[in-house]
């Protein structure tokens, strides 16, 4: 019996040790020839870039996320938990480019600029903003990848009606004129490589912590009102701007991967939110009740207003914002900011 006994146990032992090769040899057999996938996102350690960034490390499988970020506005501190590689280079300089050389790329998500709306140096916004996506455009064309670039409501200038795609092309500023550039540069490529183009309104969120005076409005006001401070707004306050949440514009972005041919739609949350509502949203979200301090706008290229016609988004890629402008306020409010600050 005892001879019975451990012929017994040595049996099961035998079955479970080809239950388990059965299972190595077919793992390997799927997974024979699989390679992991090159997804290149640039100022992935920026605002919109790292929420992509982390986005894609969650989404994607079998992918290997590589950021591009010359780190002038952003941080290390955006990417906590990232796994990918990083390349700490300006988009508009050759040198990053040779890293790629025996590489594949799938995809490249294009978010590097300067996004300083103020700053008036017209060469220097060109040149980093249409060189450096002149380089990833020729890198795609190399590599046969898709383009998903960032351009902006800024190309729509000064209307006073909900912003249509056909409307664009009526820049107040240089940025605006170079994202303008941008989208002319991309319809060259058109036939040898898929390019979506997507124009992203006023974006707020969690990671623009560390654009300083470029980090949104929202996120200005917030903080004013956080440490009880009465929160500061053009006179007086009626000016409408379209916000989206971050979390929206990530999962456009993402989305924008798959339309069916190149293209330029609008990313907004589809309304014009009043400056004033904005603090309404802001007290409600912290349980205050800080007046607006009014001073003049001293900027005299400033959009009074936008707000995005989402109708080609959501036919072309699907769009459809999950957060209203006071849900998302009150989410970025209550999840993240103020844990920042304290």
């Amino acid at each position: 019996m005892g001879n019975l006994k451990l012929n017994t146990v040595g049996f099961y032992d035998f079955i479970f040790f080809c239950i388990y090769a059965i299972f190595v040899c077919y793992f390997l057999i799927k997974n024979k020839g699989r390679q992991m996938k090159n997804i290149i996102v640039t100022g992935g350690a920026g605002f919109i870039g790292s929420n992509l960034a982390m986005y894609l490390q969650e989404k994607a499988e079998d992918t290997n996320i590589i950021v591009v970020d010359d780190f002038r506005q952003a941080s290390f501190k955006a990417l906590e938990g990232f796994r990918g590689d990083i390349i700490a280079s300006n988009v508009a300089e050759k040198e990053w480019l040779l890293t790629f050389k025996n590489k594949k790329v799938s995809a490249i998500f294009h978010l590097a600029s300067i996004t300083d709306t103020t700053v008036l140096d017209e060469r220097k916004m060109m040149f980093d903003n249409v060189e450096g996506f002149r380089n990833i455009l020729e890198l795609a064309v190399e590599k046969g990848s898709d383009v998903v670039y960032a351009s902006s409501a800024a190309v729509y200038g000064s209307q006073d009606l909900p912003m249509k795609e056909e409307d664009g092309g009526k820049p107040n500023n240089i940025y605006g004129f170079s994202k303008w550039v941008m989208e002319n540069l991309a319809k060259t490529y058109s036939g040898k490589i898929k390019v979506a183009g997507l124009r992203y309104f006023n974006v707020f969120g969690p990671n623009e912590y560390y654009k300083g005076n470029a980090a949104s409005m929202i996120y200005q006001l917030a903080c004013q009102m956080i440490e009880g401070k009465r929160p500061r707004i053009f006179t007086a306050g009626e000016q409408r701007r379209d916000f989206v949440y971050v979390k929206d514009v990530v999962s456009a972005t993402f989305s924008a991967l798959f339309a069916k041919s190149g293209t330029v739609v609008n990313i907004g949350s589809g309304k014009s939110t009043s400056f004033n509502e904005v603090i309404d949203a802001i007290n409600k979200a912290l349980g205050s009740s800080l007046k607006p301090s009014y001073f003049d706008n001293p900027y005299d290229f400033y959009q009074d207003f936008t707000e995005a016609d989402l109708s080609k988004a959501k036919k072309e890629i699907a769009y459809e914002p999950a957060f209203t402008t006071a849900e998302g306020i009150k989410d970025y409010i209550t999840k993240y900011l103020i844990e920042v600050k304290r």
